[in-house]
């Protein structure tokens, strides 16, 4: 696993909190966090959950080290607050909702040669996916397949559902899998204390 310094996920949950505000309110963008860690490109995926229930507002990110941290995290929170999927977020519900960061390694193949070796290769947990096929493209973060309570097979046909095809599209050999892993940090509640999560890897 990747290991972010806990003052480094503190300060990027906060200031996509900070952004998200500003988004839902119009008000300007807020301060960038400084450091030399913000400076680096890295990937890296906001949520919004709604809270106590914790069901997902929205979740935007960049898996690629496109642009430097502090950068993925303000056009991810910012573009989290009118994922399609769901209404845009209103300034009044932005403070409800609990934000997540995690920051991401940068995606690379996954090595197998078959289906079975797929299965063995994936560990729940630990790896983030990316699915492309025939122009079509999913990815799901580590953490969701614990959020859902799947085993790797539900995890690789949620994936091929979340691109829009079959359920056994990640079987097929023309498919592309590609992994990451990624470190959390979220909010405990809505403005309140910033928690590292912690994924049991299976």
């Amino acid at each position: 696993m990747i290991r972010v310094d806990v003052d480094v996920g503190i300060a990027s949950v906060r200031y996509a909190r900070s952004e998200v505000m500003s988004e839902t309110s119009g008000d300007r963008r807020s301060e960038s966090p400084s450091g030399e860690a913000f400076m680096e490109p890295r990937g890296a995926f906001v949520t919004l959950n709604t809270y106590p229930d914790r069901m997902l507002r929205g979740c935007i990110g960049y898996p690629y080290p496109v642009f430097s941290l502090a950068k993925t995290i303000s056009e991810a929170a910012r573009a989290a607050c009118h994922d399609p999927r769901f209404p845009v977020l209103t300034a009044e519900e932005a403070k409800s909702v609990t934000v997540e960061v995690t920051v991401l390694t940068v995606p690379e193949p996954l090595k197998a040669s078959n289906p079975n070796e797929i299965i063995e290769s994936v560990k729940i947990g630990r790896d983030g996916l990316i699915l492309e096929y025939k122009g079509y493209r999913g990815l799901l973060l580590p953490q969701v397949p614990v959020e859902q309570g799947w085993d790797v097979l539900d995890y690789l046909q949620g994936l091929s559902y979340k691109a829009g095809l079959h359920y056994d599209a990640w079987a097929q050999p023309e498919a592309r899998l590609f992994r990451f892993e990624g470190e959390i940090f979220h909010e405990t509640e809505p403005f309140g204390e910033i928690e590292r999560g912690e994924q049991d890897v299976l």
